[in-house]
């Protein structure tokens, strides 16, 4: 039910999230030298007068596709290492949320790259224009697996990995600290509004946390669209992005990402907590159990599914 529950609630998230994920995708690969777009407000605004609203979730196809890989992954990695380190303590909960991020990566980057792809796809068109280089996010990862094979479909795996390891594991260690400061028990009626503030802000310090390491993920993923290569490798396009555009290059769209972060984590609490709270109900009820260990248990239900 966990499983069951953590894709639903992911599905939940990518829906509230994905206009907000399209607007820093752009924000972080747009041109120094020609901008298109003055910041986050205007570029939202721009992709909606020019692409209309289904611009905005151009590549939503491919985070879908892999949620269930994804949540099956961060669900079962997190759980058996929980269960292997023995106790529930905020360094464990670093440490299998970070194992939990390294491994998921293998579903992960493609499915980031085939967004990225597809997001950048028509970027300043009219919404009228028929050109378009892919179908959908699997006829793009079947296009860059022809014409670049497997590297070229990992491509931005290392930066993922560098992102995603301690990404997940300051998420699950904020998330731990925020639920135990807050008092998150079953019996408290406010025990949502506090699971939703905890997932929200275990979000944003998550993203803080990694910005900018995502900054030079997006650029090399988007690096190649229109078949023109700008850089060579991590630090090449670290290098080439702070002289052209100063150390400010590393916080391109993290006001969309911020504003994403937030609801995208509440949304994902709440789907998760309901769904749970109703197959439990459904179960009969087990509610004899001691404090903590209602704690423990709160805590393994609701754990998130993604960024």
């Amino acid at each position: 039910m966990d499983f069951v529950a953590g894709c639903m609630g992911g599905a939940a998230g990518v829906l509230v999230g994905h206009p907000f994920d399209t607007v820093k995708v752009r924000l972080q690969v747009q041109s120094a030298d020609k901008p298109l777009y003055r910041g986050t407000f205007h570029c939202f605004q721009s992709i909606v007068r020019q692409e209309s609203m289904l611009g905005l979730y151009k590549g939503i196809g491919s985070p879908m596709m892999g949620l269930t890989f994804i949540n099956a992954i961060v669900f079962g990695v997190q759980g058996n290492t929980m269960r292997l380190l023995g106790q529930d303590t905020p360094v464990n909960q670093f440490l299998a949320g970070a194992a939990a991020g390294a491994i998921q990566c293998i579903i992960c980057c493609p499915i980031e790259l085939a967004k990225t792809r597809m997001q950048m796809q028509g970027t300043g068109e009219k919404k009228s224009s028929t050109r378009k280089v892919y179908k959908n996010s699997l006829d793009c990862l079947a296009r860059i697996y022809q014409r670049e094979g497997v590297w070229g479909v990992n491509r931005g795996m290392v930066t993922t990995l560098i992102r995603e390891t301690p990404g997940f594991g300051v998420y699950f260690l904020t998330y731990d600290v925020l639920t135990r400061s807050l008092g998150c028990e079953p019996e408290d009626p406010y025990m949502i509004p506090k699971l939703l503030f905890a997932g929200g802000m275990s979000g944003i310090a998550s993203w803080l946390s990694t910005y900018p390491v995502d900054v030079i993920k997006s650029r090399l993923q988007a690096d190649g669209v229109g078949g023109k290569y700008q850089y060579s490798g991590i630090m090449d396009c670290t290098r080439k992005s702070i002289e052209r555009e100063g150390w400010r290059v590393f916080t391109r769209g993290l006001t969309s990402t911020l504003l994403r972060a937030f609801p995208v984590n509440a949304a994902t609490f709440a789907t998760v907590t309901l769904f749970l709270m109703y197959v439990r109900q459904e179960e009969g009820p087990k509610d004899c159990e001691p404090a903590p260990q209602h704690h423990a248990a709160l805590q393994q239900q609701v754990q998130p599914s993604s960024l």
